[in-house]
């Protein structure tokens, strides 16, 4: 890890389920830190627990063994501090672009309607989508849907970003704009990412580091930094060397 503070601390995490009446491990005794304003992907094996491991980091679910911590403070429930963003859409269909976005200010300390509305269409606009304001769901694209949830997450300023496969239901034209609008809006705004991918090339396209996972019950197998500025070619030697490492970890 670099020399900035530590955001997210994970400490010898361990997860067991109940099946049939007998116990399936897994996550195994996992520990690694992610620093703050750090941008780290997680890849594995489809079903050895990367999502199991990231709603327990993210505070929806508590480990058998181990603990995290954000700040220094043990994670127990989701906090205001960090928003996920998953492949399930979270649009509400009867509400607006506008009116979605203002949803997650409705605690906000901007009190005022008008506020909360100039602030909605600025995050509106950052991700393409000046003059949709008053469309509703049903009326945009797949693409133009997971823009309005980029818009929505943004939108409350979260400190952290847990990303659960965001852009796998996108084709790969949208998936790599997505990824092209993530990485512009992070380099405008400071924010600590823990991205779960199936997909080694959007982990390297990235990611500052990338770390992989054994299968069920999971470990850390393997950790990649990623010392490649941004933009990324990924048909680049570099990228190229890199993805080949990780597959070969992931046994392909």
């Amino acid at each position: 890890m670099s020399g900035k503070p530590r955001k997210i601390v994970v400490d010898r995490v361990s997860k067991r389920f109940v099946s049939n009446g007998a116990e399936l491990p897994v996550i195994d005794d996992v520990s690694f830190d992610v620093a703050d304003g750090e941008f780290v992907a997680i890849v594995g094996p489809s079903g050895c627990g990367k999502s199991t491991l990231m709603n327990i980091i993210a505070g929806f679910e508590r480990p058998d063994r181990g603990s995290v911590e954000v700040d220094g403070v043990e994670h127990r429930a989701p906090s205001p501090k960090g928003i996920v963003i998953s492949q399930h859409g979270s649009v509400f269909p009867w509400l607006t672009v506008q009116q979605n976005l203002m949803f997650g200010l409705t605690n906000d300390r901007h009190a005022d309607r008008g506020d909360k509305a100039a602030l909605a269409d600025h995050y509106a606009a950052m991700v393409g989508l000046k003059g949709f304001e008053a469309a509703y769901p049903h009326e945009l694209s797949g693409g133009m849907l997971k823009r309005v949830e980029l818009a929505r997450a943004f939108v409350v300023k979260p400190e952290i970003l847990y990303m659960d496969e965001p852009f796998s239901a996108l084709d790969a034209l949208m998936n790599l704009r997505m990824r092209n609008e993530l990485l512009r809006i992070l380099a405008e705004e400071r924010h600590t990412v823990l991205l779960i991918t199936h997909d080694v090339e959007e982990a390297v396209y990235m990611a500052d580091r990338i770390m992989v996972l054994s299968p069920r019950p999971t470990r850390i197998q393997a950790t990649f930094r990623v010392d490649m500025p941004h933009p990324r070619r990924l048909a680049s030697p570099e990228s190229q060397a890199l993805r080949e490492a990780i597959l070969k970890e992931l046994g392909l």
